[in-house]
């Protein structure tokens, strides 16, 4: 079983029935577990490891903005069927909170309808929104302790006090620049920038009553949900911004299509 690429009429095929050698993804498989974020991640697909990188944007673009979902059979099939192998793999009933990004896309929000046929009657859910530019912050002490002060073999430092100025000087500029701009600029920059895991604030909480609810609980269960995890950035934004008020919860992350190396060496 899997999804080929009609290259002739630039349409995707999904077969749920047989399998193929020219499968850009596979939907045998019944999910993966993974150590990420230091967390336990799982994912429902992967794509297949010849498929080149134009397919995979266009069909990611594909799931996520065709709307509405619920007129592409083969679309909510292809969520199910992955909710469905996390449910054997975790007991959803044993959830007490939801939370996913703000989106665009409907893939998260037709995850959570489907993953409450399986939770609780009282599983919460919660939304982290995007946050104004202007409030993303740099966290400079990490960054130094992580670069700016290593040592070379001899125990001498690796850069002098000039050049680690020079870079808080550059850090400082690149913020200044980030406050002026858009949210989706900004993330389409800094995405691949060495300096991504150290911007902070990119998400926020959609209100007061979130923030609290999110400090009050301790020691539940928490689940995050995601459409796509390619480089982890969104996720790893999502832990940082719960753990700012609490670590107690157990917490499970789970992407409808990622990567078995994703983020696996990322602690937090």
């Amino acid at each position: 079983m899997g999804i080929t690429y009609d290259s002739e009429n630039h349409r995707f095929v999904f077969d749920f029935e047989h399998d193929g050698t020219e499968d850009i993804v596979s939907l045998t498989g019944n999910g993966y577990q993974v150590e990420a974020f230091g967390k336990c991640f799982y994912y429902g697909y992967e794509f297949a490891e010849n498929v080149e990188g134009t397919v995979r944007s266009a069909f990611i673009k594909h799931i996520k903005f065709t709307e509405p979902l619920q007129d592409y059979p083969e679309l909510t099939e292809f969520i199910k069927k992955a909710i469905d192998n996390l449910s054997h793999q975790i007991n959803l009933y044993d959830y007490n909170l939801v939370v996913m990004p703000e989106s665009s896309s409907h893939i998260n929000q037709y995850m959570l309808r489907y993953i409450y046929r399986f939770a609780q009657p009282m599983l919460r859910k919660m939304e982290l929104v995007k946050n104004l530019p202007a409030n993303i912050t740099f966290d400079m002490d990490g960054y130094e302790q992580q670069y700016l002060n290593d040592v070379l073999e001899n125990g001498r430092a690796r850069y002098t006090e000039t050049q680690k100025e020079e870079v808080r000087q550059s850090i400082n500029q690149m913020l200044d620049l980030i406050h002026k701009k858009d949210y989706f600029t900004i993330a389409k920059d800094v995405k691949k920038s060495r300096f991504r895991p150290y911007m902070l604030q990119f998400l926020k909480f959609a209100d007061k009553a979130d923030e609290e609810l999110c400090a009050s609980i301790r020691h539940q269960n928490v689940l995050i949900i995601d459409d796509v995890a390619t480089s982890g950035s969104t996720i790893n934004e999502i832990l940082r911004t719960l753990r700012i008020l609490n670590e107690d919860n157990e917490i499970t992350i789970f992407s409808l299509i990622g990567r078995k190396d994703l983020m696996a060496d990322a602690s937090l």
